[in-house]
């Protein structure tokens, strides 16, 4: 019997992120250069935060969308900066989310002097083949829930893809 075609799970898309104001977020535009060779976006606030002194149209961030083949490497290597290892509680249905502390821990990246050190967000999603129909502007669609990327699905991908280790996530803080 032949395998479905429209059911096979592949990465829509993967997202860099960092966090920063000022001086900090130049260096993480930097940063995220320097990682994916892309140029990065810049976020602003829409709300306003007085505690933060986060007021709108500020900029408080930095972005990098990655797709296809790049994206696909990039997770690669981002997911050997913290031995392949997630936990359950980093994955949820059509996504996961991890975070990397240092930049000088993924591969083939060397500590740079004028960026410092920094960490970033790293956010993989997931879709099937058809997930256009519910995106296009004309004659768009609803996606059936069978059409949807469960969580035990993303976890046996990228245990086969990624050699990934799935580990069981406690709750509260702290190092396991």
């Amino acid at each position: 019997m032949k395998e479905n075609k429209m059911r096979e799970i592949e990465i829509e898309k993967v997202v860099l992120s960092i966090g920063a104001v000022g001086d900090k977020l130049e260096k993480a535009v930097k940063l995220l250069r320097l990682i994916t060779g892309i140029a990065a976006v810049k976020t602003k606030s829409k709300k306003r935060i007085p505690d933060f002194g986060i007021r709108p149209g500020l900029e408080i961030g930095c972005k990098v969308t990655l797709m296809g083949k790049d994206a696909e490497e990039i997770l690669r290597r981002l997911l050997s900066a913290i031995d392949n290892k997630l936990k359950e509680k980093q994955i949820n249905a059509e996504d996961f989310s991890f975070g990397i502390k240092e930049y000088i821990e993924i591969p083939n990246i060397e500590y740079q002097r004028d960026i410092g050190m920094i960490g970033l967000n790293v956010v993989a999603v997931f879709k099937r083949k058809g997930k256009r129909v519910e995106k296009r502007k004309i004659k768009k669609g609803k996606l059936p829930k069978r059409q949807r990327v469960t969580k035990q699905e993303i976890i046996s991908f990228i245990k086969s893809k990624f050699n990934t280790e799935i580990t069981e996530g406690k709750s509260g803080g702290g190092e396991d």
